[in-house]
Order: C-alpha cells, then sequence, then structure tokens
C-alpha cells in the first residue's frame, strides 16, 4: 500500500498523472453538483409524473427522464475513468413545433399550492422548466473549469441539451397559457431591433514607431 501511494506521489510530480485522477479540484467539486443536480432531476421527474394526466406532457417528461438518465450516465463514466465514455453523447429532439403566442391574457395570479391535491400540469411543468434552467447554467459553469478535456466536452455537448428540454417544456406551458409572452408594441420593437450596427474594419493596433 506504501509503495502504490509513493508511486502515486511520484507520478503526480512527474505530470503522469493517471488518468482516472486527471481532474482539477474545482472540476470535481463542479461536476459533483452537476451529478447531485442530475439526480435531484431524475427524482424530481418520478416524483411529479404520477400527478400528470395530459397525454403530451407525459410523453415530453417520458422521453426526458430517459434521455437525462443515459446523459447522467455517460457523464459518470467519463468522470470515473478519465476517458472517452462507451457511448457517444447525443442531441436531444423536441417533437413539437417552436410555434409561440405571444400576447397577454387575463388569468389568476399564480401562487404557491397548499397541498399535494392542488398538483397540475401547469405546476409540474413549471416546476421541470425551472430544474432544466438551473440545470443549464450549473452544467456551463462547470464546463468552464473542466480541465478533463473528455469531462469539459461531454457537459458542453449537455448545455444545448438542457435548453432544448426547457425549450420543448416552455412551448407546452405557452401553448396552454401557462407561460404567457408579452411583446414590446410595434414601434418600440424597431426601435430595439435597429439600436445596433453591424461592427466593421480591423482592431488598430498602436504604432510604435512613433517618435516620443
Amino acid at each position: 500500500m506504501e509503495n502504490q501511494s509513493n508511486q502515486m506521489h511520484q507520478n503526480m510530480h512527474t505530470g503522469n498523472i493517471p488518468q482516472q485522477l486527471n481532474h482539477g479540484a474545482h472540476e470535481v467539486l463542479d461536476v459533483h453538483e452537476v451529478l447531485s443536480g442530475a439526480v435531484g432531476n431524475l427524482n424530481m421527474y418520478s416524483l411529479l409524473r404520477q400527478h400528470v394526466q395530459d397525454q403530451e406532457l407525459a410523453d415530453i417528461m417520458d422521453r426526458q427522464y430517459k434521455f437525462m438518465q443515459q446523459e447522467y450516465n455517460i457523464t459518470l463514466e467519463c468522470f470515473k475513468t478519465g476517458q472517452d465514455p462507451s457511448m457517444p453523447t447525443q442531441s436531444y429532439k423536441m417533437n413539437q413545433g417552436n410555434d409561440f403566442i405571444y400576447g397577454l391574457k387575463p388569468s389568476q395570479p399564480k401562487k404557491p399550492i397548499q397541498s399535494v391535491s392542488e398538483m397540475n400540469e401547469e405546476t409540474v411543468s413549471g416546476c421541470l422548466l425551472g430544474a432544466m434552467k438551473s440545470s443549464a447554467s450549473m452544467k456551463a459553469m462547470a464546463a468552464l473549469e473542466a480541465t478533463n478535456p473528455v469531462v469539459r466536452r461531454v457537459l458542453a455537448d449537455s448545455v444545448p441539451n438542457c435548453i432544448e428540454m426547457a425549450y420543448e417544456l416552455s412551448i407546452y406551458q405557452n401553448k396552454n397559457h401557462y407561460y404567457q409572452v408579452p411583446q414590446f408594441t410595434q414601434q418600440d420593437m424597431q426601435q430595439m431591433l435597429n439600436a445596433y450596427g453591424p461592427a466593421q474594419g480591423q482592431m488598430q493596433m498602436p504604432n510604435n514607431n512613433i517618435p516620443h
């Protein structure tokens, strides 16, 4: 045991670090947060699934759960080994279109529920959307701190999937008037769209030959 410890200590000083230890300290802590968050999201989907009667939302939850489970296993595997996972990363594809309904309609103020019996498609989809937004931010931050190239790539590949799943949930909510999207007036929108112009030319370097 002592010889093994000495060998590991020598390897780390010579730069010959074992592949499974090829992680920075900040990376390890961030990936732990990502994995913990993934477990929490999977548990949330399992707990909330029983409160969903609408088949469309049920299908979304089932597809997203299956995809997140696979992505969790891939992340865990490359984190433990420091090498490419046995299965390549995938891209999540939603089944519905991307049309949003714009404008506000009168609705009851939203407020926290008082009992489990109040759980419905609106509250469930809202919880899932919040989880996906948090997951996207967490994975992006972890990818920025990752030193292991494989873990960095897997985390970075996962961020667009979180965005796609959040988008799918927001479209579902919008279609059912749970997630309303206001717009600027046409005049204000035109002003905002034209507030910036294109960048042109090259960066000007200082002329060091100018005499002082």
